[in-house]
């Protein structure tokens, strides 16, 4: 009976240890699902204690506790019960199993459209620049100086308005879907690259969710 006990305290040990360290996203998952909390909330959040009925969280100094229904008849349940709590979690809160942990910068023609985008963004930031006898009139001739005045108003606004909206397009669709936190700074390297360059970091993020699919198939055979 002893030896039982020694044995089921080293079992819950070691599931605690491994949830904490590599299944933080499952756990915050748990308690927005089960508990109703923000992910940002629940970020803190981590397994104090594991038993045959159910877990038990800590978070912010509060504690929360998700029952096993039905109970485990041993720990050796344990991963295939957690395993199938994260399913229910993802279906309820419509997200993929398929958790985004890294930033891609851009590189290559990625790096190039980025570098287009950004410099338009700053070479029509200030009108003045395009006013007659400025830098641009001197450098770039009367008539592209004259052309910029005119247009840079409508330019500057209509690109913060349609980047803007592309931003907080990916963080709903993207960044939520895949657990990207917004207490990380994955999450603001993402975010702040979209407002940039728009629908060029669609494409990066979907080409690294892609892969990451491909490598989960892969573990399965």
């Amino acid at each position: 009976m002893a030896q039982q006990g020694t044995q089921d305290e080293a079992a819950k040990r070691r599931i605690i240890s491994h949830m904490n360290a590599d299944h933080h996203d499952s756990i915050i998952r748990y308690l927005e699902h089960y508990h109703g909390l923000y992910s940002w909330m629940a970020f803190n959040s981590a397994i104090t204690d594991i038993d045959l009925n159910g877990m038990t969280f800590d978070c912010s100094g509060k504690t929360y506790r998700i029952p096993f229904d039905p109970p485990m008849k041993s720990y050796r349940e344990a991963r295939e019960r957690v395993v199938e709590i994260d399913k229910q979690c993802l279906e309820a809160l419509v997200k993929s199993d398929i958790t985004v942990k890294e930033f891609v910068p851009p590189t290559g023609l990625y790096a190039l459209e980025f570098f287009i985008v950004a410099a338009t963004f700053f070479s029509y930031s200030q009108r003045w620049w395009f006013a007659e006898g400025a830098l641009v009139e001197r450098m770039l001739g009367a008539s592209f100086a004259r052309f910029s005045w005119t247009i840079q108003p409508w330019l500057i606004s209509g690109m913060i308005a349609l980047h803007s909206a592309e931003m907080v397009f990916f963080i709903q669709k993207y960044l939520r879907k895949h657990s990207v936190n917004v207490r990380t700074g994955i999450w603001w390297e993402w975010a702040a690259t979209t407002f940039i360059e728009g629908v060029f970091a669609f494409r990066r993020f979907k080409s690294l969710v892609a892969k990451k699919q491909e490598e989960k198939q892969k573990q399965k055979h």
